[in-house]
């Protein structure tokens, strides 16, 4: 069943938490789902380069809040707020809400978050850098970090081959039917001058013993341009 089951839906309620916060009434509910699907994929194509880890996405009836971990903020905020005010305008337009604030966190560790991970080795196989030398590089950089396990899955047409495989390479454990395991899981891909690769990341970060804080690894939120906030103990 962990293979065949997303791990971070596997594990709601568990160790893991909803990215999108809101009640809808039955008639809205997929107007405001499509939207969310808009405002991420927007901040995916509007900020390509500034590591972007997730978003969450929290409204009322009259405010938008979006929270967006980045392991690089000065990109997100820019000179003096200035691209962030301009990405507030821009979801605003886009959500037709007349409050859209914008909170940056910036992720502690991006070597133990898959979704960075699995950008990272997408990137570097658009610069056609041996697979195989990135995985291992991506693997043990990871293991340094402190992760209990890491998994990579790449398939595709690697180093050109006629015919497409799959290879996996994995270090440590990454036990996926167990549900206090945090396991951490990233689909990304590669658009090469041979076809798309597919890239699976799988990262296990400890095992998760009675009720903690689910942002462990992440800085606390703060609003965009001011001060960092002192964590919550």
């Amino acid at each position: 069943m962990g293979q065949k089951t997303h791990p971070v839906g596997y594990r709601l309620n568990v160790n893991k938490k909803w990215r999108s916060n809101w009640f809808a009434r039955k008639n809205d509910f997929s107007k405001d789902l499509e939207e969310d699907v808009k405002v991420r994929k927007y901040i995916s194509h509007r900020l390509p380069n500034a590591g972007i880890a997730k978003v969450e996405i929290s409204r009322s009836s009259k405010k938008v809040t979006v929270t967006i971990y980045t392991s690089r903020p000065g990109i997100v905020i820019g000179r003096g707020g200035e691209e962030v005010n301009r990405l507030k305008k821009e979801l605003r337009q886009l959500t037709g809400k007349k409050d859209a604030q914008i909170n940056i966190s910036e992720v502690k560790r991006p070597e133990l978050d898959a979704a960075l991970v699995g950008a990272n080795i997408a990137h570097q196989l658009k610069k056609k850098i041996s697979y195989r030398r990135v995985v291992n590089k991506t693997i043990q950089s990871t293991m340094r970090m402190g992760a209990e396990g890491i998994k990579v899955q790449i398939s595709g047409r690697l180093n050109g081959a006629e015919m497409a495989r799959s290879e996996m390479y994995k270090d440590g454990r990454t036990p996926l039917h167990t549900f206090r395991a945090d396991i951490d899981y990233c689909l990304a891909e590669a658009q090469t001058t041979y076809g798309l690769i597919g890239i699976k990341v799988w990262i296990c970060r400890g095992e998760v013993y009675g009720k903690r804080d689910l942002m462990l690894h992440f800085k606390t939120p703060n609003k965009a341009g001011g001060q960092n906030q002192k964590r919550r103990k």
